[in-house]
């Protein structure tokens, strides 16, 4: 039985961290100015807690400008959009993410527009949607998960993926249609599939490369899996670990770990693979809306 090259999410997250780490700290040299983060998280979803500590301590460690607003889930629209608007014009302020899902009581899509393209670092405002999907990536913030997924896919493969043939399956707005954005623009030959396309086994047959992001725990089997692919696995679920202990868990991905390792080219671990590179792109994110809002050339790309 031969073992596939886990591609190692928390390590090249960390190359390209150092990497922004260097070019914060040049920018605050040369223009007195850090990269500013504002996060907002409505509610007490645990999920969201920790994504937004883990955001928040990233963006301190980098030296980031980092400023945190948190809000009961009872905080009504008006009230958002009003510090959206205020963050919007707050100078300092180069990057806004507020944290989904909110409380059903709000419009996301009310939300997500109001913030100003140039400071949406999770790339879900339209006016970005549009660049990436017009083949404008240069001049687009592009959803981290997606953004970081392709730099795995690269250091797996190589810089060149044109030809290949990819399966993203998944069609959210957050990973799956802008992966294939991407996929396209890197000239692959992209087939978007999700849960209910007709004989999903033999689409992911013919696949060089799979993207699973469909959010089902090991809905995707290893004989789905021709030999040689290169797997990204987006998803993280839950799953009862009683070996562990009552109550315990143990995370998983989309795709069966286990029966893929006989075969597969390269794989991405669930925990440590496209986890680790989310984080980093947002901060990659929000160093580059810093330079272009304080007026700067684009700096070459980190990756």
């Amino acid at each position: 039985m031969t073992q596939p090259t886990l591609i190692d999410g928390k390590a090249i997250a960390a190359t390209v961290r150092d990497e922004i780490g260097r070019r914060a700290s040049e920018l605050l040299a040369s223009t007195g100015k850090r990269p500013g983060l504002a996060v907002v998280l409505v509610g007490e979803d645990p999920a969201s807690e920790v994504y937004v500590r883990s955001k928040d301590r990233t963006a301190n460690e980098l030296g980031f400008h980092s400023v945190k607003h948190t809000l009961p889930a009872s905080t009504g629209e008006s009230h958002l959009l009003e510090l959206i608007g205020t963050l919007n014009d707050d100078p300092d302020i180069h990057g806004i993410l507020v944290q989904l899902p909110l409380p059903s009581h709000i419009d996301e899509s009310k939300v997500l527009r109001l913030i100003k393209p140039e400071k949406d670092v999770d790339g879900f405002h339209p006016v970005n949607v549009g660049l990436l999907t017009s083949g404008e990536k240069d001049h687009a913030l592009i959803p981290c998960t997606p953004h970081g997924s392709l730099i795995l896919l690269k250091r797996a493969l190589g810089s060149d993926l044109s030809g290949l043939n990819a399966v993203v399956v998944g069609r959210s707005n957050i990973v799956g249609k802008p992966m294939a954005s991407l996929l396209l623009q890197e000239s692959c030959t992209v087939t978007v599939a999700h849960s209910r396309t007709k004989d999903l086994p033999d689409v992911i047959r013919a696949a060089d490369i799979v993207v699973a992001a469909v959010g089902r725990p090991e809905m995707i089997r290893g004989d789905w899996i021709k030999r040689g692919a290169t797997v990204i696995d987006v998803g993280i679920n839950r799953l009862p670990a009683p070996e562990k202990g009552e109550g315990k868990t143990r995370l998983v991905g989309d795709v069966a770990f286990r029966e893929c390792q006989s075969h597969v080219g390269a794989i991405t671990p669930v925990p440590g693979g496209v986890g680790p590179m989310t984080i980093v792109m947002l901060m990659a994110n929000t160093l580059t809306a810093a330079r272009r809002q304080l007026g700067l050339p684009e700096d070459k790309p980190i990756f």
